[in-house]
C-alpha cells in the first residue's frame, strides 16, 4: 500500500472517531489500524456503545465508490439493508445518521424512574 493510500485511510479513521466523539460517543482509533493487534484487536476503530467492551469497526474508503454503489442503490431511501448469503451470517448496512442515532441511544442510557424513589 502506498503512502497516499495509508494517509487517506488514516484520515477516514480519524474522521469516523471525530464524528462519534462530537455526538457524545466514546471512540478510539486503534494504533496502526490494528496491524499490531493492539489489545488483541485487529480493527481500525473501537466504538464504546455498550459498556466496557467496544464494538470493533473496520473503515473502508474508495475514491470512486467501487463496490459501494450497488449497496447504496439497494438501500435506497430505507434505513437498513440486510445482506444474507446462504450459509453465512447476515450483514446489516445502514447510513451513518441512522447508526449515530442508534449508537447514541445505547451510549447514553435514558433517564428512567429511580430505583430509590418512594411510591
Amino acid at each position: 500500500m502506498g503512502k497516499a493510500s495509508r494517509d487517506k485511510g488514516l484520515r477516514r479513521e480519524r474522521a469516523i472517531v471525530d464524528l462519534h466523539v462530537k455526538c457524545g460517543i466514546r471512540a478510539e482509533r486503534v494504533p496502526l489500524s490494528g496491524a499490531v493487534r493492539y489489545r488483541g484487536n485487529g480493527a481500525d476503530v473501537d466504538l464504546y456503545v455498550r459498556g466496557a467492551e467496544p464494538l470493533k469497526a473496520e473503515v473502508k474508503a474508495r475514491g470512486e465508490g467501487g463496490g459501494f454503489r450497488t449497496l447504496e442503490r439497494w438501500l435506497g431511501a430505507n434505513d437498513l439493508l440486510f445482506l444474507w448469503r446462504d450459509r453465512a451470517t447476515p450483514l446489516v448496512v445502514l447510513p451513518l445518521h441512522v447508526w449515530l442515532e442508534l449508537a447514541g441511544r445505547s451510549a447514553r442510557p435514558e433517564a428512567g424512574p429511580s430505583v430509590d424513589a418512594a411510591p
